[in-house]
């Protein structure tokens, strides 16, 4: 739930991996990971868009490698019909 939380959290701008390299000491957002009841900054959450580029919702997957958890939330948000980019 917190990974899709942190894709809405900045309105699909990103999957939840995108804050990793800038959540890291030194990074413009270190420490955000600590923000908003805690955000997760690894893989697993995806944005889902509409067909007309209009930001949705996020699904969370959590349970195994980051590579994994990735494909399989890529693979369900491209399930229910939508689209995983902004127009």
């Amino acid at each position: 739930m917190k990974k899709a939380k942190t894709v809405t959290s900045f309105n699909g701008q990103f999957p939840s991996y995108g804050l990793f390299n800038r959540s890291q000491p030194g990074g413009d957002l270190f420490g955000i990971q600590e923000t908003n009841g805690g955000l997760v900054v690894f893989g697993g959450g995806q944005p889902i868009f509409d067909y007309d580029g209009y930001f949705i919702g996020a699904v969370g997957v959590s349970g195994g490698t980051v590579q994994q958890d990735i494909d399989t939330a890529v693979a369900a948000a491209e399930s229910v019909g939508t689209t995983l980019t902004s127009a």
